[in-house]
């Protein structure tokens, strides 16, 4: 676990990379999973990607299937996004939102740019938020000042997550849920006849 201090000099500057900086070269799990642990800011040991979780996303559609045992550039912006939300919401509005914005109209390219602009901005302001409250001495702050900034944090959490869930609601409505489960029980299909 990191520091104050060193959590929030991360949520100024590490950042996944961009679609450029992306491998263009397919990649094995092991080398999946290790560049991922690069790509999102982690809490700890525990809080990594696995080859279980990269299975059962493909299984599920969030990914697409591996090119024989490889992954190349889209499979790595996928898990990106995957790997961050999944700490805020579940996997059927994570569901919705990957196939809107990674494979909707535009590229998966330009979805990625989205995705990272989003994020850059998101731990942006996190940080300074950070600063505001931050003690001289962060690791030797008052308990109750530690409480009162993670209280802070579970609350922006909350109000984001209120807003999230407004524009999922809203974008299910115009997509129509039923529209929605059959493309993905299309796809499903799809997958089970190429297996």
């Amino acid at each position: 676990m990191y520091d104050l201090s060193e959590l929030e000099e991360r949520l100024r500057t590490q950042r996944p990379a961009s679609w450029e900086q992306l491998p263009d070269f397919s990649l094995y799990m092991d080398q999946v999973l290790s560049y991922m642990d690069r790509q999102v800011i982690r809490l700890d040991e525990s809080d990594g990607l696995t080859a279980a979780m990269v299975n059962n996303y493909t299984k599920t559609g969030l990914v697409p299937r591996a090119e024989g045992k490889k992954y190349n550039r889209e499979h790595l912006a996928y898990l990106t996004a995957i790997c961050v939300m999944k700490r805020v919401m579940s996997t059927k509005d994570m569901d919705l939102l990957i196939r809107e914005e990674l494979q909707g109209e535009r590229s998966v390219e330009d979805g990625y740019a989205a995705f990272c602009k989003s994020l850059d901005k998101a731990l942006t302001i996190a940080a300074s938020e950070m600063t505001e409250r931050s003690a001289a001495q962060p690791e030797q702050a008052d308990p109750s000042d530690l409480a009162d900034s993670a209280i802070h944090f579970a609350l922006m959490s909350y109000a984001a997550g209120v807003v999230s869930s407004h524009y999922v609601a809203l974008l299910r409505q115009q997509k129509g849920t039923d529209a929605g489960d059959e493309k993905k029980s299309k796809s499903h299909k799809k997958d089970k006849e190429r297996d």
